[in-house]
């Protein structure tokens, strides 16, 4: 790849400065607008500096071998420039440096990135600021990124500073190929690369934005939720084991409250206190966002809160409800969605959209109180809950709707009646008269 590349000599002042003194001979190393610099351990007095030829003015014997070995040393960093070349090395202002020092550069490479990121983020999630689901993901990616590597490069790691479009572009289509990702799947993987890549930015490791210009094409996804009469027929159903009962509780509970799994496994009784209105309401912080949230407990969520007071598990555990773990209860989920006539895959998301949409979008609660409830941080996420709502724009229509028929309907009357008055009056004004009708009169 051709590069823009310069030397040049300077001088430098030295720190502690006395009139008289001589200056420092400096050369730079340009490549790209980026410089790297060093010493030639000799100097020289400023008067007698030329700086655009970059050398020293005379014809002393001594100037005469200074400034021959400042070309000669021009032209080792002009060869150590070549040989990067002709090796299909990266050329940096620094990696020129390095190699006219005889030294290797430090190069740092994307799989040492995303390793370092996720040994930071295990430390994190230990201290509960990161989810494991979080950790999970930059683990799948480190895999996705080392299996790329070596099918398309033949290399068990990557220079990070040679990533680039060509780079972004081979490893999303690796994703959707190889790995049958689809579009949106691909899209996560490729944001949580761009994440580590800021990250060496940050480090100084490289000094340009490979995703600059790099644009993700999303599909719309469909967001499942429950209606009415689907919820109806879960919480009406009778369940004969005690764990389906208690699975199918839970989940209710995340329906009418809007809490995640993650919420409701930490929700103690001492977070359900009295709200402004006087009634009963659940205090909390969202265990993804450390958001706070006031939800005021509707009736059955409150219910099942009082079933499950003085169940052993809470007790002992100073918890509002007995929680399996995660797997177990979607396990349980299928089989209570089979046994309700619910044709939908049950999950805690299901049960967050349904109280965004179903129990309250649908009865009225303005958008915003509702995004105050769910914890969002950003209205525009609330909004995807309110755009999957048919039935909410058929009844925000309605009036609009009824207005217009009104309108139009009083319109067609009044044309129809406007009409049939003018036909009247033509038939009047040009009926002809004839002997016959004078007679009968």
């Amino acid at each position: 790849m051709k590069t823009n590349f310069s030397v040049l000599f300077f001088l430098k002042k030295p720190k502690n400065y006395i009139k008289g003194a001589v200056y420092f001979i400096f050369l730079r190393i340009t490549v790209d607008g980026i410089r790297a610099e060093m010493s030639t351990s000799r100097n020289c007095e400023p008067e007698r500096w030329n700086a655009k030829a970059g050398k020293v003015i005379g014809t002393k014997e001594d100037v005469k071998i200074l400034n021959a070995y400042l070309e000669n040393m021009k032209a080792e960093v002009y060869a150590a420039h070549s040989q990067l070349s002709v090796d299909g090395a990266e050329i940096t202002a620094d990696s020129v440096k390095c190699k006219f020092l005889g030294k290797e550069e430090k190069a740092h490479t994307i799989l040492e990135a995303i390793k370092t990121h996720n040994e930071k983020m295990k430390a994190l999630v230990e201290k509960e600021e990161y989810a494991p689901g979080t950790l999970r993901r930059f683990e799948v990616l480190e895999r996705h990124v080392e299996e790329f590597i070596a099918a398309k490069y033949n290399r068990t790691d990557f220079n990070v500073k040679r990533i680039d479009h060509e780079f972004i572009h081979g490893f999303d289509f690796y994703l959707h190929t190889v790995k049958e990702n689809d579009t949106n799947t691909a899209n996560k993987h490729i944001k949580n690369l761009k994440k580590i890549v800021s990250i060496c930015r940050k480090y100084k490791w490289i000094n340009t934005d490979p995703f600059f210009g790099h644009t993700l094409k999303s599909k719309p996804v469909h967001r499942e939720f429950l209606t009415a009469d689907e919820l109806h027929k879960i919480t009406e159903k009778q369940f004969t084991t005690a764990r389906l009962s208690q699975v199918r509780d839970f989940f209710l509970f995340s329906c009418y409250t809007g809490l995640s799994y993650a919420d409701v496994q930490k929700l103690k009784l001492a977070d359900v206190s009295i709200g402004v209105d006087g009634e009963r309401w659940i205090f909390t912080y969202r265990k993804k966002t450390d958001t706070r949230v006031a939800i005021p407990l509707l009736p059955i969520a409150a219910s099942i809160l009082e079933k499950y007071k003085d169940h052993p598990y809470c007790l002992h555990n100073n918890k509002a409800l007995p929680i399996s773990s995660n797997q177990k209860m979607n396990e349980y989920l299928v089989e209570i969605a089979a046994l309700s006539g619910v044709n939908k895959t049950l999950g805690n998301r299901i049960a967050k959209r349904t109280f965004g949409t179903t129990v309250t979008l649908l009865n009225g609660v303005p958008i915003e109180s509702v995004s105050k409830m769910l914890g969002h941080t950003n209205i525009r996420t609330t909004q995807l809950y309110a755009k999957v709502l048919d039935t909410k724009v058929s009844e925000d229509m309605a009036p609009l709707m009824g207005k217009f028929v009104a309108q139009h309907t009083k319109a067609n009357e009044v044309t129809e009646s406007k009409i049939s008055a003018d036909i009247a009056l033509i038939r009047e004004k040009y009926t002809v008269v004839t002997p016959e009708m004078e007679e009968a009169s």
